[in-house]
């Protein structure tokens, strides 16, 4: 067989990716060994967070990353680096011992393959760099769901942190051991404004990727993949190349829960929020 390029599945963080990552693996596709419990692979994950940090950037600040990619010098330093990574035994934690052993590095995979990081979304030009030939899925929802989301993931994350630092203080443990982390994993993110400014970023940049791929490339509106589970997943099968028995595609669809679509719409301060931004959504095809 011939070697296979891979599907890149990119988009806004909470907006759906972690879940068709997990369909499309039962239906097929593989998207790594070890993976966190967002279904990311952590290997990518980390790739993709160190070119993020090399510009000065980070998830929840991505731009930062097109200063690297302007820098002809630098992207072809930083592209060395992926090959070199992705040819090295540090491969082993994405191919798991079997696959290690039979392929030895993803650029001779000749089964469907992938895998999903919304950072893929900022940095997806030097993965094409090192594949060409690699497909992509774009994954989006409302924007109001998704700052909502980001934001009560914040919450829980700061109150933890307030928490394990209220625990050493007491024991004077940063006496012998500064704090190294901070108190959560964003501050952009703090407030409905700044999610939903950033998931304008991902979208923007997602789409431009989208319409720049053509036929390579292919979108899964959240929304619909609740309504319409069945037919979006047979869509993605044959985007991915995979080829699933019915009874995968019916365990598959099982996964999906229909009252996530449209959350927002039971709590009348996301609504009045939706309101404020509605010439905001409908620049991406959504309603207040």
């Amino acid at each position: 067989m011939k070697n296979c390029p891979p599907i890149i599945i990119i988009g806004m963080h909470r907006s759906g990716t972690s879940l068709v990552t997990r369909m499309l693996e039962t239906l097929g596709l593989f998207v790594g060994k070890e993976k966190d419990e967002n279904n990311e692979a952590v290997f990518f994950q980390k790739l993709n967070d160190w070119v993020l940090r090399q510009s000065g950037g980070a998830w929840d600040y991505p731009q930062p990353v097109k200063e690297l990619l302007n820098n002809t010098e630098v992207r072809l330093l930083v592209r060395d680096y992926l090959e070199l990574m992705l040819k090295s035994p540090r491969v082993l934690s994405y191919l798991g011992w079997r696959k290690y052993l039979q392929y030895r590095s993803p650029f001779r995979l000749d089964i469907p393959w992938g895998w999903k990081d919304p950072r893929n979304t900022f940095t997806l030009p030097l993965w094409l760099d090192l594949f060409p030939n690699a497909k992509v899925i774009h994954v989006y929802r409302h924007g109001v769901d998704v700052a909502n989301s980001l934001l009560v993931r914040q919450q829980k994350l700061l109150k933890a942190g307030q928490e394990r630092y209220s625990r050493l203080k007491k024991m004077r443990a940063y006496w012998f051991r500064p704090k190294r982390g901070g108190f959560t994993n964003t501050l952009r993110c703090a407030t409905l404004e700044g999610g939903f400014s950033l998931w304008e970023e991902y979208m923007r940049e997602a789409h431009l990727h989208v319409h720049g791929l053509g036929d390579r490339a292919t979108e899964v509106k959240f929304e619909n993949l609740l309504k319409e589970p069945y037919e979006i997943l047979k869509s993605l099968v044959r985007f991915c190349e995979v080829k699933p028995s019915k009874e995968a595609l019916t365990q598959a669809v099982k996964q999906v829960r229909p009252d996530r679509a449209y959350a927002y719409r039971n709590d009348q301060k996301l609504k009045t929020f939706a309101q404020k931004v509605s010439d905001r959504l409908r620049v991406y095809g959504y309603e207040p």
